[in-house]
């Protein structure tokens, strides 16, 4: 069981990757990855305003990581449509740890207009 042993916890985000890899596997990737540090990233919105202490630090860290990861991920794509699905897909994550100024500025890369007005849809606090 890896919660007695001494060694960390690997998380999907730490984990090294092959490049190149395509589009397709890179946005799995990233839904992977976000779809990881929901959790985290929901704790981090409901500590907001409360002492910091050893745990939401954790939480905090791990969803940093979790988003960072995913940014270097998309980064990568070369398909503008997959890109976008992908920035929203962190974009929804940063959302959920009510992280609105990286959310605003990720949103501002997604290109499609069909995207667009979905994510606006389901956060209109994006709205400039």
């Amino acid at each position: 069981m890896w919660w007695f042993s001494k060694t960390k916890r690997e998380e999907i985000w730490d984990e090294k990757i092959q490049w190149p890899i395509g589009d397709i596997e890179a946005a799995h990737k990233i839904r992977e990855i976000c779809r990881s540090a929901a959790d985290s990233a929901e704790k981090v919105a409901g500590s907001a305003g409360r002492p910091e202490n050893k745990k939401t630090r954790k939480d905090v860290e791990r969803y940093e990581r979790a988003s960072k990861a995913a940014m270097e991920i998309a980064i990568r794509v070369s398909d503008d449509l997959l890109r976008d699905a992908s920035v929203r897909q962190i974009v929804e994550l940063c959302m959920k740890a009510n992280d609105l100024r990286t959310a605003r500025i990720l949103f501002r890369a997604v290109h499609a207009d069909s995207i667009r007005e979905d994510v606006l849809k389901d956060h209109p606090s994006l709205r400039e």
